[in-house]
């Protein structure tokens, strides 16, 4: 017997159950672009070792977690009960908004694309060409810019789920992978120039990248308050939930609610992890070219420094 979820989509499934909801069930987009990402990460570090290069195994490791926690939420049966569970689509939207997109990042796809990637030569233009036009462009300086990336963090929230606007992009499978698209590119807008490894036209100071983290993260937890507070269901494609889930919609709500509350503190601290991690090998580099600097011209500055004080000592007596 079919059961409909409140976005018109008919649906007959079993009862979540985490050996049968792990089914492979791909949503054929995510799953191509998620092989065709691990295809070219894969084919890139495979060029740089040819040649002699060495590519952090860590990068590798973050960039792989990261494309598969996509596979996770959209090529398996999670996806299905994702469109007729809030509480599952909460999942679905903190993993692909702020898991995955920092797992990526973390991984500098772009670092190692400029690095792989061949010169086209004098006066042509190749896809590394492009890339670093794409990089120095005033588009990319707009949309990785605190301005455009918090209210954008905050509004894909808000503005979503509380608005006709989700209903109609669930009233469809275009419109919830492009919905998920969304998710992935505005987690990744935002977290890059935060905690990026890769060039970015827009990267400000560690102490001004932790304010921009803290600045975005209080929404999710306001958002997943607002939903757990609810006295009736707020999000019309999800009021009906099918009767073989046996599942109350105003229950399944307060559950997504507080997926979201909780979920937002994992990626603050896995962020907060990386920029001290980074602000610390910043400082140790810096103190190494000093060092050397120091080393090319004799400790120039140290010489300068003593004869000053010599000179204030001569005119003291």
């Amino acid at each position: 017997m079919d059961h409909s979820g409140g976005h018109g989509m008919t649906t007959d499934l079993p009862p979540f159950t985490l050996g049968r909801g792990l089914e492979w069930s791909a949503d054929p987009f995510f799953l191509v672009a998620c092989l065709l990402g691990l295809g070219l990460y894969g084919w890139g570090v495979v060029r740089l070792v040819r040649r002699g290069d060495k590519w952090p195994v860590g990068r590798t490791v973050a960039y792989v977690i990261g494309v598969l926690t996509v596979m996770l939420m959209m090529c398996t049966r999670l996806n299905d009960y994702g469109m007729v569970m809030f509480s599952v689509h909460m999942v679905q939207h903190m993993v692909i908004s702020m898991l995955s997109p920092i797992l990526i990042l973390l991984g500098a796809p772009i670092t190692l694309a400029l690095r792989a990637l061949p010169t086209a030569g004098r006066d042509r233009t190749g896809p590394r060409e492009l890339l670093l036009m794409l990089l120095h462009s005033r588009y990319l300086r707009i949309v990785t810019h605190p301005a455009f990336t918090i209210p954008l963090f905050i509004a894909s929230l808000y503005a979503l789920y509380f608005s006709a606007l989700f209903d109609f992009l669930m009233g469809s499978k275009v419109g919830h992978i492009g919905m998920m698209v969304h998710f992935l590119a505005v987690g990744v807008v935002f977290f890059w120039p935060i905690m990026g490894v890769d060039p970015g036209p827009h990267r400000p100071g560690y102490l001004l990248r932790m304010l921009e983290l803290f600045a975005g993260m209080p929404f999710h937890a306001f958002f997943g308050i607002a939903l757990m507070m609810a006295s009736e269901p707020m999000v019309n494609s999800y009021k009906n939930p099918p009767a073989s889930l046996a599942v109350d919609a105003l229950t399944d709500q307060n559950a997504a609610g507080g997926i979201a509350w909780a979920f937002s503190e994992i990626p603050s601290v896995l962020v907060l992890l990386a920029l001290l991690f980074q602000w610390y090998n910043s400082e140790q580099r810096q103190a190494r070219r000093t060092d050397r600097a120091a080393d090319r011209d004799g400790d120039k500055e140290l010489e300068a420094y003593n004869a000053y004080l010599a000179s204030l000592n001569a005119r003291g007596n």
